[in-house]
């Protein structure tokens, strides 16, 4: 059987509902929530609302919503792992509304991102187990979990649901975004140093949780290239001898380059991040790796191109392989 297992940032998916609101962000009109003003909450003049960094967490735009729906739809994986989504009824009315019902198995854990953000997984095949590592804490650093969103485990089935087909690592590690407060060089330094240490877990939990014929997939946004030297910890390690399927892999099409922006480097992408007055810099962030029993199992590896070079609803391109099962 051939099947075929890809990841995607769906940048920011969330849900268009707020239930909670101040009624001082309602008497300025600076909210999401519809409201009268004579509107009764109750006793206390405020209540709590989805905020981050200050701000009110509002839903994703309509249109770039469509826009990584039909990416997904042309894609047409049958395991698509995902990250960037608020909860998992968010994921669920995606799949709905947008995907036309792609995904019968849908499956998300909350994490510890105090953005919202989460990572969860839709899927044509049964789901078996699935475990949250969110509370999972690094030797060096045992007082705080050291993902900030999670790591999720999978188990993905044969349609009977007697086989295991393989497992799924679904990641999303520590950005490089720096608040401008911040010393640029020592945030920098402090992000690489905490990718570096999910690199440590994600390679201990993976080598505990498998054996060297299992059949493991590790993927999801990685924040780093390939051969960045913050994910050796499990790119590199000689136990898990993993594979990058998207080495090679295949664009689905050329993005549209105006003539004023200067065209790619390279094909290997799938994330472009231009800083004012800096050439725009693209990197494979997100990967796909999978486990010595699988790597002799694939048939092909692409990423879907994006239209628009800026981005078509999300700064991320998915990427997916096909794999001889």
């Amino acid at each position: 059987m051939k099947i075929t297992v890809g990841t995607f940032n769906l940048n920011n998916l969330f849900s268009r509902y707020n239930f909670k609101g101040e009624i001082k962000a309602i008497k300025t009109g600076d909210t999401t929530v519809a409201a009268t003003l004579d509107y009764t909450f109750g006793p206390q003049d405020d209540f709590r609302i989805r905020k981050y960094r200050g701000k009110l967490v509002k839903a994703k735009d309509d249109k770039k919503t469509d826009k990584v729906a039909a990416r997904i739809m042309a894609m047409n994986v049958d395991v698509l792992a995902v990250q960037e989504v608020e909860d998992i009824d968010t994921l669920k009315a995606f799949n709905r509304e947008n995907l036309n019902k792609m995904y019968r198995y849908i499956t998300l854990i909350e994490g510890n991102d105090d953005r919202l953000i989460d990572v969860g997984l839709l899927s044509r095949c049964p789901i078996g187990a699935a475990t949250s590592w969110r509370h999972a804490v690094h030797k060096d650093s045992p007082e705080r979990p050291i993902f900030g969103r999670d790591l999720l485990e999978v188990q993905i089935l044969s349609q009977d649901r007697k086989k295991i087909l393989f497992t799924l690592f679904n990641n999303h590690l520590k950005s490089h975004f720096c608040d401008y407060r911040e010393d640029k060089a020592t945030c920098a330094k402090n992000n690489n140093k905490r990718r570096k240490r999910q690199s440590d877990m994600i390679a201990l939990i993976v080598r505990k949780q498998t054996r060297p014929t299992s059949r493991f997939i590790i993927l999801g946004d990685m924040n780093d290239p390939p051969d960045s030297p913050h994910l050796t910890p499990f790119t590199a390690d000689a136990e898990l001898n993993l594979t990058n399927a998207l080495a090679k892999a295949q664009e689905t099409s050329s993005p549209s380059v105006p003539s004023n922006i200067p065209a790619p480097p390279h094909t290997n992408w799938t994330h472009r991040f231009k800083e004012t007055g800096q050439p725009a810099e693209y990197e494979l962030y997100d990967h796909i790796w999978v486990s010595n029993a699988l790597s002799a199992r694939i048939t092909g590896a692409w990423i879907h191109r994006r239209k628009n070079l800026t981005g078509d609803g999300s700064d991320h391109d998915p990427a997916w392989i096909e794999l001889q099962l």
